[in-house]
């Protein structure tokens, strides 16, 4: 069902990709800059994105850390002075590492927190005002279904994704009369640097390439929610209308926890 508009083509369009310098933000990148996108590309790391760059001229670079409220805004600006209005923006910069409550860390779970939610408020704080006043642009978030209910392994990393979800259905209500659009990606397992960190089987492993596709798919399909792969998604949302007794019971079950 189309809660968005629809994107048609995307032949000029201009996306600003935060979090492009590997995994799904770069596949997303390659693959909207094939289909005609001006696609600018923005991580902390400056070698990965000029690499990029080289391997696809034409990529617009913008190094930047997301967890610096100045230099995303100060990205934002020259973005804006030099290619025009944004027709979409993906915040797709993530940290994880697996955590236990036997094992807490502060600080791992402040970086979490830095990354992953206040790294997208940081990319809103910089757009919102241009896109009000536009009228205009597509907001899409990088959640995970880590964030639909509470997993093993996940205490820094699921409760930022919980957060973001909850976020792109307040964004939406918010922005859709405005005629901005608002999506929320929750992907399974793909193969990416961050799941390297797991020491556990990952059903329904996808590729980045293949991630890629099935985002760029979504938002030309004016989808809100984009996950996949589906087969393995739709049990993970199955799992959100048990109770906390038969949950509990099925995770256990499920990962030795």
């Amino acid at each position: 069902m189309a809660l968005n508009p629809r994107f048609g083509s995307w032949q000029g369009r201009l996306v600003w990709i935060v979090g492009a310098s590997s995994g799904i933000g770069r596949a997303t990148a390659v693959a909207l800059h094939r289909r005609g996108a001006r696609v600018a590309v923005s991580a902390r790391n400056a070698q990965a994105l000029a690499q990029l760059a080289f391997e696809h001229p034409g990529l617009i670079i913008l190094p930047l850390d997301v967890s610096d409220r100045a230099a995303v805004a100060a990205a934002q600006r020259e973005l804006a002075q030099r290619h025009g209005p944004l027709d979409l923006a993906f915040a797709c910069a993530g940290h994880y590492l697996p955590q236990r409550a036997t094992a807490f860390s502060l600080d791992e779970m402040k970086r979490h927190l830095e990354v992953n939610y206040l790294g997208a408020l940081n990319l809103l704080d910089a757009l919102l005002p241009a896109c009000l006043a536009a009228g205009r642009g597509h907001i899409s978030l990088m959640g995970s279904v880590a964030g639909y209910r509470g997993l093993p392994r996940a205490l820094a990393y699921g409760p930022t994704k919980a957060a973001l979800n909850n976020l792109a259905e307040a964004l939406y209500l918010d922005l859709h009369e405005r005629g901005i659009g608002v999506s929320i990606v929750n992907p399974g397992f793909v193969q990416t640097p961050l799941t390297q960190n797991n020491g556990f089987p990952m059903p329904a492993l996808m590729t980045p390439d293949a991630a890629a596709e099935a985002i760029v798919g979504g938002w030309s399909a004016g989808r809100f929610e984009i996950h996949f792969p589906r087969r393995f998604t739709w049990g993970m949302k199955a799992l959100q209308l048990l109770p906390h007794g038969l949950y509990f019971a099925a995770v256990r079950r499920a990962t030795g926890a």
